[in-house]
């Protein structure tokens, strides 16, 4: 099978067996081997399934000559830095950077509230953080990158969260893109196939800019603290009810405004957290997902009692059209 090729092939069988994910894994290997050589690779590995499955791809595949980067913007979800430092790291002994951007980031959105302007900060300055630690490393002549078959099908393979669109022209990398013939069914299947924990390799689908729209408005820390401290909630308390592998997608949102509440005894003035939970096929529409209410109560009083600034909980049923599954 030709795997640069930007073309799926009308013949090849859709990997839905733990057999045919192997077999894949295997010929991609060699694939891999065979491009790279005796040269280094760099790879921008946010901990989403699909860098994840590449970096575990290239680890088997040419080791130390992999460099992974992981840059913690401080959007992301309670214990994903520590998860991916501690399975490629700690597990895989892969080469591994850590970048802690936070300050960096969240001083450039210091009072902005447009989403969009919002999401082009994220991606910029995810790319300088990126190609300054590019610049740090000798003798790369390959950047992975994570794309998957719809993100061809859709963006004409750049995939910007992955950040290989906006890397200056002088760094001269070739792409290495080992699962762009997959879609993400098949790329949770590989990533099954090379060990990588159920916890990362089912990761609910998570937007580039992180928490960055589930803060919506202008972002900060004390509310985004909020929502990663009541979306870590959500997640324990759907799993530990079984939720987590039934329901498509779940989070938390902490929009910008107050009202009035009591807290400790006392009149409050804090923030409400929204909890959205929906099931789709396509994410082309969606339908809020059914919750039971014993469950909801449960939410409420841990996420009032447990995060800082919050007296109320609110729950969106709305499907999409008219909403859409994010806030921004």
């Amino acid at each position: 099978m030709d795997f640069n090729s930007n073309k799926r092939p009308e013949t090849m069988e859709r990997i839905t067996t733990p057999a045919l994910a192997n077999a894949f894994v295997e010929a991609q290997l060699s694939a891999l081997r065979e491009q790279i050589g005796d040269r280094k690779v760099l790879l921008a590995l946010s901990g989403g399934v699909d860098s994840s499955v590449v970096a575990a791809l290239l680890i088997q595949a040419v080791g130390k000559q992999l460099t992974c980067v992981h840059v913690n913007h401080g959007l992301l979800r309670k214990g994903e830095p520590e998860q991916v430092i501690e399975v490629f790291q700690g597990q895989m002994n892969a080469n591994l950077v850590y970048v802690d951007a936070a300050d960096r980031f969240l001083d450039k959105l210091a009072g902005v509230a447009d989403p969009e302007e919002k999401r082009h900060i994220i991606g910029a300055e995810f790319i300088r953080v990126f190609e300054e630690e590019a610049r740090k490393l000798d003798g790369i002549s390959f950047l992975a990158q994570g794309t998957i078959y719809p993100d061809i099908l859709e963006s004409d393979g750049v995939k910007a969260h992955h950040n290989v669109g906006g890397l200056p022209e002088d760094l001269k990398f070739e792409l290495v893109e080992p699962i762009k013939l997959l879609y993400k069914d098949e790329v949770r299947m590989v990533g099954k196939a090379l060990g990588l924990p159920d916890n990362m390799v089912y990761r609910q689908p998570f937007p580039g800019p992180g928490l960055g729209v589930r803060c919506v408005g202008a972002i900060t820390r004390e509310r985004l603290e909020a929502v990663r401290e009541s979306d870590a909630i959500l997640r324990e308390e759907f799993a530990k009810h079984g939720l987590d592998e039934k329901v498509w997608q779940y989070f938390t949102v902490v929009p910008d405004f107050k009202s009035t509440g009591i807290r400790n005894g006392k009149r409050s003035y804090d923030w409400p957290v929204v909890i959205r939970a929906v099931n789709t096929v396509d994410a082309v529409t969606a339908q809020p997902a059914e919750l039971n209410f014993a469950l909801v109560q449960k939410l409420v009083a841990r996420i009032t009692a447990e995060v800082p600034g919050v007296n109320r909980v609110l729950w969106d049923v709305t499907p999409k059209p008219s909403a859409t599954i994010e806030w921004e």
